[in-house]
């Protein structure tokens, strides 16, 4: 079983300032080594955000209330400006938000290279509601120990894949992911049930065999059935405890700072 991973502890990430956190990764220079950065993918509703979670509850766990700076991101928070055409599309639910054109790929990738070199970076803030950036928020991202990056797409382009130091793909049954999206976005989005199922079969059931469904070959590590795998997530979790003090050690002794990629995939039963 391989397992490539690295500890993330996830960041409410509320618009403007989160505030650093002391670091292990910073040298006595004060250069801050690169972070350890995790992709997880899946389908809509397929239950990232909660993988993300229970993976982070595991990890502060594990490191008995030492301090880390850990960031969960998502790549919902690069969608693309709507131009007045597509504006009429998204209300009439005849945009594909679920098609690989529907996100800022160059704004995406420009914040997770500066996020890899230790940069400050400035993450646009999504309003749902609207289908629209709020003007003038941002997320500010500063240097962290690791940064997680979710969304439906991560592995679709090869230039963000290959930032990846560790990739998950958290695999759930397609009634179920429909079940949780319908819910959510009655609920949260202030969408009628009408508009969810056209939406869904029209745009995101096809959207996710043509575009998400493939970039499960690139996962190092499949989960399935999402957060109730508890056994998956307290393995990646271990194995994120690993490399953070593996990380620590190599700092200590003054060894060169490597990061660590896992080539071959895997799935967790």
């Amino acid at each position: 079983m391989t397992i490539a991973t690295d500890s993330y502890r996830r960041s409410t990430s509320q618009t403007m300032q989160s505030s650093p956190m002391k670091s292990s990764m910073t040298g006595v220079a004060g250069d801050r080594k690169k972070p350890f950065l995790i992709g997880v993918g899946g389908g809509t509703a397929s239950g990232k955000s909660t993988v993300c979670e229970k993976i982070m509850n595991e990890v502060v766990e594990r490191q008995n209330g030492t301090e880390r700076q850990i960031i969960a991101l998502s790549q919902d928070s690069f969608y693309k400006e709507l131009d007045a055409k597509e504006i009429l599309m998204a209300e009439k639910g005849t945009f594909n938000f679920d098609h690989p054109d529907a996100f800022d790929h160059e704004l995406m990738l420009q914040c997770l290279r500066e996020i890899q070199n230790g940069k400050p970076t400035k993450v646009p803030v999504y309003d749902f509601k609207t289908n629209s950036r709020k003007k003038g928020e941002f997320t500010i991202v500063y240097p962290s120990d690791v940064v997680l990056l979710e969304g439906i797409l991560v592995f679709y382009h090869k230039d963000v894949r290959e930032l990846f130091d560790m990739k998950l793909f958290v695999d759930t049954d397609a009634d179920t992911r429909l079940a949780r999206r319908v819910l959510r976005d009655i609920e949260d989005r202030g969408r009628d049930l009408e508009h969810i199922i056209l939406q869904y079969t029209t745009l995101v059931k096809p959207a996710f065999e043509e575009f998400c469904l493939p970039t499960k070959k690139f996962a190092d590590v499949i989960i399935p059935r999402g957060a109730d795998n508890t056994v998956a997530i307290e393995l990646v979790a271990q194995h994120i405890q690993d490399i953070i003090w593996s990380r620590i050690s190599s700092s200590k002794s003054g060894s060169p700072f490597t990061r660590s990629r896992s080539n071959s995939d895997s799935m967790i039963r």
